[in-house]
């Protein structure tokens, strides 16, 4: 920024510069000495007497024999400097202390992230950031005459062009060894926009201007301005300039109205046109597999938004330890005067092997411990194969699956999958097989979709034992043959997959099934809702709600197998009673399950940086009909901690049944990842 001062400033100065130079006096007339008299006037030679030479220093009686003594041989010489003595010399200073005072900078605005100028100033100043101990006054006074030329610039970026700052160090008589430190800023008025110009063509200078966002009569704030033109230079590229660049500004300050014009040249380049791919480096995918990313067609107009979204998008396949895509210019002109700009994709491939595992506790469920291990794209482009197992004190088994991902559209997701599972619960005891395949669209951390579905087919083939038909009877054993169509719908406005705090989510799932047992068949359906929000109550208060309501439609219980009814109870139901402990009992007072159920849920989330609690209500229900009820609602509540890493919440819940029934726990304790829902 460069100030101008008015011509009649510099005149002026120039008259006082010459009228300070003061002129030549007239000096008095002095009579003429002729050389005869001024000759007669010195002494004669003969009179001056010769200079007495000086005596020369004695010789040293008793020579340093280090000095006469011959030098040591090279090869004998040993480099090592001697240790340096310790300054016992009185001149030593002592470490002093000393105080600082700080006026003129409050109630200075600034549009700085950090806040206004004396918030600033505190967070950089020399004489805080050290402390109140120095080796002695001359460091302090450096201190301080840094802090001072700090305070200058600090104003002058707040808009105060003719602020400024001094220090002074007063000794404090009453305290030896102790100085007082005092800065006091003079900001002076504050400068403002004047006229706004953006020099470039009419479309990239309106883009430019409303980007800008800057008007006459707003405060010339250095962070200000450098935001506005931050958000100039990405609003161009997402409007069809991909090549655009802001020149350097210009601001002309006016010392006598207190404003500043502000200038600045665009270079927009050409308005181009998506035209087509290519790539470079270590490639991953081809360019017929990369065609499957874009969210943009040949012909759109160029938008960086959907350049990074593509970039995001090749990120989000794990595949690659980096990847690039810059806009390259092609020279080649459409039909309406745009240019055709290629996207140029530098791939760098990363790992493809992966091990990943995880942990959990729940009282009624055990300990239960996941693990897999992930080969990316052993079958290309994007083909995994997953190998995983489950060991736990209830649950055991393991699954192979293979899955495409990005299968012939983006985001669409393809899966087969084998899985042998044995499962010992006081509802049931199962050993299962299961072969199942399914085609998806589904969110991932990385880029969570308001619309998410699936649609699949699988058969499953189980061994169970169900509830015991009299007290103290023996569990039947029966076998099932089950084929299903499970269809998922889903519907999410919440900000954040693992940890929402506004917004909510809609999830309804269908699933017509039909059971084979013996020779009987038993055709049913599944059906099952559940809704959860997120209102921010504060910034550190988040309330959250959960219902859900489920139904089994055609058939009676005892002809469903045991793990294909529906249950209550546990970490991710109704908290405090043992999984799947709600609903009818048998008659050894184990869990038979039921055709209809309802459950409720509402949280208080409160977080301390990365510490949270969460005291929580929950109720629910299982029936033996096909109608959900609010009748007999079973109630829990409890309190639980959470600390916040980078991929999602650590949870540990501790819960108590409010209505307790005979065989129920008096506490639950639930461990896991991720909020309850």
């Amino acid at each position: 920024m460069r100030p101008t001062r008015p011509a009649g400033v510099m005149l002026q100065a120039a008259v006082l510069v010459a009228l300070a130079q003061p002129a030549a006096a007239a000096q008095p007339t002095q009579p003429a000495i002729p050389d005869s008299a001024f000759e007669a006037s010195l002494p004669p030679l003969e009179a001056i007497a010769p200079p007495t030479p000086e005596p020369e220093p004695p010789a040293p009686q008793n020579p340093d024999s280090t000095i006469t003594a011959p030098l040591i041989p090279l090869g004998q010489f040993d480099p090592t400097p001697p240790a340096a003595a310790p300054d016992t010399s009185p001149d030593t200073e002592l470490r002093i202390r000393y105080t600082t005072e700080i006026k003129g900078l409050d109630d200075l605005a600034s549009a700085a992230p950090e806040g206004n100028v004396a918030r600033q100033f505190r967070s950089l100043s020399a004489l805080l950031k050290d402390g109140d101990k120095a080796a002695n006054a001359a460091q302090v006074k450096a201190r301080a005459d840094e802090d001072s030329a700090l305070a200058v610039r600090l104003l002058r970026a707040a808009g105060y062009y003719d602020g400024l700052a001094t220090t002074t160090l007063d000794v404090l008589p009453d305290r030896p060894g102790e100085v007082h430190v005092t800065l006091i800023a003079t900001p002076g008025p504050r400068y403002a926009l004047g006229t706004i110009v953006v020099t470039a063509p009419p479309e990239p200078a309106r883009i430019t201007r409303e980007a800008l966002g800057l008007a006459p009569g707003m405060p010339i704030d250095a962070s200000l301005i450098e935001g506005s033109e931050a958000n100039a230079s990405l609003k161009l590229p997402e409007q069809g300039y991909p090549f655009a660049t802001l020149g350097q500004r210009d601001i002309a300050l006016d010392e006598a109205t207190h404003l500043g014009d502000y200038t600045l040249p665009v270079d927009a380049g050409p308005k181009a046109r998506f035209r087509a791919l290519r790539t470079s480096g270590d490639p991953v995918f081809d360019l017929r597999h990369l065609a499957v990313f874009p969210r943009f067609k040949p012909g759109d107009l160029y938008d960086s938004r959907k350049t990074e979204d593509l970039r995001q998008a090749l990120v989000n396949t794990s595949l690659f330890s980096t990847v690039a895509i810059k806009p390259v210019a092609t020279g080649e002109t459409n039909p309406d005067g745009t240019e055709a700009v290629d996207l140029a994709i530098t791939q760098n491939r990363g790992p493809w092997h992966s091990l990943s595992a995880s942990a959990g506790y729940a009282t009624g469920e055990g300990a239960k411990v996941t693990g897999s291990y992930t080969w990316r794209n052993l079958f290309p482009p994007e083909g995994a194969l997953i190998v995983g197992a489950v060991a736990g004190t209830q649950e055991q088994g393991g699954s192979v699956t293979f899955r495409r991902s990005n299968a012939g559209q983006r985001d669409r997701t393809f899966q087969a999958l084998l899985s042998v599972d044995r499962s010992d619960y006081s509802a049931y005891q199962a050993n299962t097989a299961n072969l199942s395949v399914s085609l998806s669209r589904a969110s991932t951390p990385i880029f969570q979709k308001r619309w998410t579905w699936s649609l699949g087919a699988e058969i499953v083939g189980t061994s169970e034992q169900g509830a015991a038909l009299v007290a103290g009877g023996e569990r039947p054993r029966r076998q099932y043959l089950i084929g299903a169509v499970p269809l998922q719908l889903g519907y999410d406005r919440s900000n954040d997959l693992l940890n929402p705090t506004r917004g909510f989510r809609i999830t309804a799932k269908l699933s017509p099934e039909t059971s084979l047992q013996g020779s009987r068949v038993k055709p049913y359906v599944r059906a099952q809702m559940q809704a959860t929000g997120y209102l921010p109550v504060s910034d550190r208060i988040v309330i959250a709600g959960r219902a859900l309501v489920g139904s089994i439609i055609g058939t009676a219980t005892g002809d469903l197998a045991p793990s294909r009814r529906l249950y209550a109870g546990g970490g991710g139901s109704v908290r405090g009673y043992g999984y799947q402990q709600l609903g009818p009992k048998d008659a050894n007072a184990d869990p038979t399950g039921g055709r209809d159920q309802v459950e409720f849920a509402l949280e208080a989330r409160l977080r301390f940086g990365n510490f949270g609690i969460v005291p929580f209500v929950d109720a629910g229900r299982v029936g033996d009909g096909s109608t959900p009820s609010l009748s007999d609602l079973r109630y829990g509540a409890g309190i639980g901690a959470r600390y916040y890493t980078n991929f999602g919440p650590l949870r540990l819940d501790v819960a108590t049944p409010l209505n307790r029934q005979p065989g129920d726990s008096r506490v639950a304790v639930y461990i896991g990842i991720g909020q309850a829902f």
